[in-house]
């Protein structure tokens, strides 16, 4: 081999070998250039429609440009299944970790989490004003770790309405209520409010936890109630299969505030979705991130998104007409 050949196939070896190594150190500090969040997700329960707001929320993360799959995210859920000292130890293990945002889903988790954590931003979703959940006295007493979006009761009246407008010879209604939950009692005083307002009586019974579900329902439907209002709270969502079973064998239409137990057997809703109350939780959440801001959160914010959407088998089932305010649930 002549000289000439020897200096090239040389040459050609020391750009192989620097090409090889600029682009490893670029690829490692392109790697380490990327600012990874983290986001921690607590659900008390398994359930569901908390699993559509769960979806909500990663979507509205994506929906600004956050997402495991652009690799600036790390998101890690954990579901206490509706044990407490389980939710507890998931949060003291968040607490632990240090995650830019803690995302509270359901109004337990996010009152848990408020009372345990104050040095991580706290974005609730899928709860009611946090003044009605006592965490704070009013709107300006918050938590100063806490963002997110609330609902407030608005929903119920519109809610009851749909029960009268299709059924105006209702006069009992049946609704279980959670005695631990204070949205839950204070959804229940609004609801018999307005149906008194109605002529209608509300026949209601406290539970404590689903195990209980299918023994108070039954003694409901024993006083002879019309029809059975469905109240968003966490036993309902966790036991309404038992719930859904015990009316449409006595021949009781389910009314509710929550499209996803529309799509689960209930005639008919109005009231937040809860997949675009995740989102609007989500894109907030993104908003922030990507401001890079540590100094202040974003205010709380009214979920935006309500609908009247009805079950058209469960229609069919007991004769109601759909008028154009409603829209079909996807089944």
């Amino acid at each position: 081999m002549d000289i000439t050949s020897r200096r090239l196939r040389t040459s050609v070896s020391y750009f192989i070998s620097a090409w090889f190594c600029i682009s490893t150190f670029m690829s490692c500090q392109s790697s380490s250039s990327v600012d990874t969040k983290h986001i921690a997700i607590i659900d008390a329960i398994e359930d569901a429609t908390m699993s559509e707001a769960r979806r909500g929320y990663i979507d509205g993360l994506a929906s600004k440009s956050f997402s495991e799959e652009e690799g600036n995210i790390k998101i890690t859920a954990r579901n206490a299944q509706g044990d407490i000292p389980t939710l507890m130890q998931s949060l003291q293990y968040f607490k632990s970790r240090q995650p830019d945002i803690i995302v509270a889903n359901s109004t337990l988790s996010m009152i848990s989490s408020v009372r345990s954590i104050d040095d991580i931003p706290i974005c609730m979703m899928v709860g009611p004003e946090p003044w009605m959940s006592e965490i704070s006295s009013g709107p300006d007493d918050l938590p100063a770790n806490l963002f997110g979006v609330y609902e407030n009761l608005d929903y119920v009246d519109t809610s009851f309405h749909i029960i009268t407008s299709l059924m105006p010879d209702c006069r009992r209604v049946g609704v279980i209520y959670n005695q631990a939950e204070t949205q839950s009692l204070n959804a229940l005083s609004r609801l018999k409010q307005i149906a008194a307002e109605n002529n209608v009586e509300i026949i209601n019974a406290p539970v404590t936890n689903s195990s209980e579900t299918q023994l108070i329902v039954n003694s409901l439907i024993n006083r002879r109630i019309d029809a059975f209002f469905a109240m968003p709270d966490n036993i309902i969502f966790s036991s309404f299969e038992v719930i859904f079973k015990a009316c449409e064998s006595n021949n009781i239409p389910i009314f509710t505030s929550e499209a996803g137990l529309v799509s689960r057997g209930a005639v008919a809703a109005y009231g937040a979705d809860f997949y675009q109350w995740g989102f609007q939780a989500g894109a907030i959440s993104g908003q922030w991130l990507s401001e890079e801001r540590t100094d202040d959160l974003p205010p709380l914010e009214l979920v935006k998104v309500r609908k009247k959407v009805y079950n058209p088998e469960a229609f069919d089932r007991y004769g109601f007409e759909p008028d154009t305010t409603f829209s079909t649930i996807k089944l």
